[in-house]
């Protein structure tokens, strides 16, 4: 059996512009990093069927949630899926998937899982498909998909721009952070008519601002670290808009620990950055009630 870990990510910054397209597709600009928290996928041979697909909680998952979704609706099992269309035949295999990675929070878990059997089902079927190519099948299933195939495993922090597919690596140094999952799910589809009915009550707001990223990246480099205030999400407004709980367990947060409280994604987990093992505890104790806080490493190398 090869196990494959799929690591939540974080937007330590986005940037969205107005749809465009007949689609109404937002492009972006965002930072990405990969963080410690991650599930696994486990695959191994099936020597005598077509093989099979389950997606369970792992035991120590840090907020489990029903699974209430078909599975084929399930972005692993499409990522299966579409190997076989890409190859044209059968790639029979059993996979086994162990969430940790909270749905609907802004982590990235269903396309870490995607990328994940991606390059499992790569390696058990012998495939040779370069990463590139494996990109390239993975933005099929999600535009955040492409990021977490890199040559690097976990992948390394990247600026993602337009609709997913402009990855460019940069370096970051490594940072403490603390998650604060809660029970309450964003749908990114909500999130977004939120932020195009924002922007079009506020003219000339809805541009694509990519240049905060380069300002961002700029004070990281001369700093040799990452300043909390400087973080940003052009999201977080229309998502504490669309769900007041969120705005509510973020100003709480921010009350309690004296903190700077950012967004993730379009939610609904909230992070902040710690600088030291005081404030991590700090934050920590600052969840309210239904708040899963749990302390990560940003993976940078």
């Amino acid at each position: 059996m090869q196990t494959h870990q799929a690591h939540a990510k974080i937007n330590l910054a986005l940037a969205v512009g107005p749809p465009q397209g007949p689609r109404g597709y937002h492009p972006i600009a965002s930072i990405f990093v990969c963080v410690s928290l991650a599930g696994e996928v486990h695959i191994e041979p099936a020597a005598h069927s077509k093989g099979t697909f389950r997606t369970t909680w792992a035991n120590d998952a840090p907020l489990p949630t029903p699974i209430d979704w078909p599975i084929e609706q399930d972005l692993g099992y499409r990522a299966w899926r579409a190997l076989e269309a890409h190859t044209g035949r059968a790639l029979p295999v059993h996979i086994d998937v162990r969430k940790r990675v909270p749905v609907g929070g802004g982590l990235g878990g269903g396309s870490s899982e995607a990328a994940a059997v991606l390059r499992g089902v790569n390696n058990r079927c012998a495939l040779a498909l370069s990463n590139a190519q494996l990109a390239t099948i993975g933005a099929t299933l999600g535009a955040d998909v492409p990021f977490f195939l890199d040559d690097h495993t976990p992948a390394r922090p990247a600026v993602v721009a337009g609709f997913g597919e402009r990855i460019t690596r940069v370096q970051l140094p490594t940072a403490r952070v603390v998650l604060f999952m809660l029970p309450l799910r964003c749908p990114t589809g909500e999130v977004y008519k939120a932020f195009d009915a924002a922007t079009h009550q506020l003219p000339g707001t809805a541009s694509l601002r990519s240049e905060r990223i380069d300002a961002l990246l700029n004070a990281v480099r001369e700093r040799k670290a990452i300043d909390p205030t400087m973080l940003f999400n052009d999201l977080a407004a229309p998502a504490m808009h669309a769900y007041p709980a969120l705005a509510e367990h973020a100003r709480h947060i921010a009350r309690a620990s004296g903190a700077t409280i950012h967004l993730t994604g379009s939610g609904s987990t909230l992070l902040a950055l710690a600088r030291d093992a005081v404030q991590e505890q700090r934050l920590i104790a600052a969840a309210d009630t239904g708040v899963r806080a749990l302390g990560v490493d940003m993976l940078v190398a």
